[in-house]
């Protein structure tokens, strides 16, 4: 009895500090992010009559969004734009981010911290803002944008990009890109200059070139931050939705072009002008949303994370 006690009482005691400083933390992450993520799970099992009374549907209202021939359409127009969306970011925002990253690192750049701050700065400003301002910069009738290509030879290239089906998109994704470059960028300068010096060292001692130092060394050690970028990328992107609003409104124009998950969600809940809002059914797109962005995080756990692993053993 007393051998027990006496490591009963070895045993250490949780800090009492520690669930004091993460109380308040976690009672607000809790009312603000996770009871409305449930809450809207339950919302979608259910359906509103005229009265505004709900009762439960069960699975209807995600049979009636995969199926119905009002719903489906959008639902997978707005899908495909999200892919469309998330790839341009993944491939252009990430590389340029990667390769601003690789340059600001060497000891042959000068003025690193100016350009840091120069990349990184339209990071800061609202998107809303930033929307606003290539609106204005790209319009065909008071922007400057077929001025500015006129100096290079290029005017004849110019078009109202936001304005047309196929390159509102593009143009728009682009736009994103420039934004938020400063993010991976960032995140990889600091993957860099944690590297030891050493390693480089050694490299250069033994004749190999800046590139194939790179390669070889530099972003196998990185690969744990390329994942990270990656899944910020993808959960940022299928959560998009500011930028859009700004520029293209609630539509989606021109004719649903531009319509992403984020939109989708936004018209099916709140309506827009001749579609009236649909709490239930905007539940329903929510709770779609929340299974992709978690089907890719969880690809990102179980098969990335495992790569990196057997790659270091």
């Amino acid at each position: 009895m007393q051998q027990t006690y006496s490591r009963r009482s070895r045993r250490k005691k949780f800090p009492t500090h520690i669930i004091v400083f993460l109380a308040p933390a976690t009672i607000i992450y809790t009312l603000f992010m996770i009871y409305p993520l449930f809450d809207s799970m339950r919302l979608s099992f259910f359906s509103a009559d005229s009265q505004g009374q709900e009762f439960f549907v069960g699975l209807q209202n995600y049979i009636t969004l995969f199926t119905d021939e009002l719903w489906q359409p959008r639902l997978w127009g707005a899908f495909k734009h999200n892919v469309i969306f998330f790839i341009i970011h993944m491939i252009v925002q990430n590389s340029i981010g990667l390769l601003l990253a690789a340059l600001l690192t060497m000891r042959i750049t000068r003025g690193a911290g100016f350009f840091r701050t120069i990349f990184f700065l339209p990071t800061m400003l609202s998107v809303v803002i930033v929307g606003f301002i290539w609106e204005l910069i790209l319009s065909p009738l008071w922007g400057v944008a077929e001025t500015i290509m006129g100096w290079f030879g290029l005017a004849d290239l110019y078009q109202p990009w936001l304005g047309l089906e196929g390159p509102a998109l593009i143009a728009l994704s682009f736009i994103s890109v420039w934004q938020f470059i400063g993010i991976p960028m960032m995140l990889f300068y600091a993957a860099l200059i944690g590297i030891p010096e050493e390693l480089i060292e050694a490299a250069t001692v033994d004749g190999a070139s800046a590139w194939k130092t790179f390669w070889k060394i530099k972003f196998p050690l990185i690969l744990p931050t390329v994942g990270i970028v990656a899944v910020l990328t993808y959960v940022g992107n299928f959560n998009a939705f500011d930028l859009i609003y700004t520029t293209q409104g609630a539509l989606a124009g021109p004719n649903f072009s531009t319509d992403i998950m984020g939109t989708f969600f936004y018209r099916t809940f709140f309506g827009q002008q001749l579609q009236l809002g649909n709490p239930t059914m905007g539940a329903t797109v929510a709770t779609v949303m929340f299974m992709i962005i978690l089907v890719g995080v969880l690809a990102y756990l179980f098969l990335w994370q495992r790569r990196i692993q057997n790659y270091e053993l």
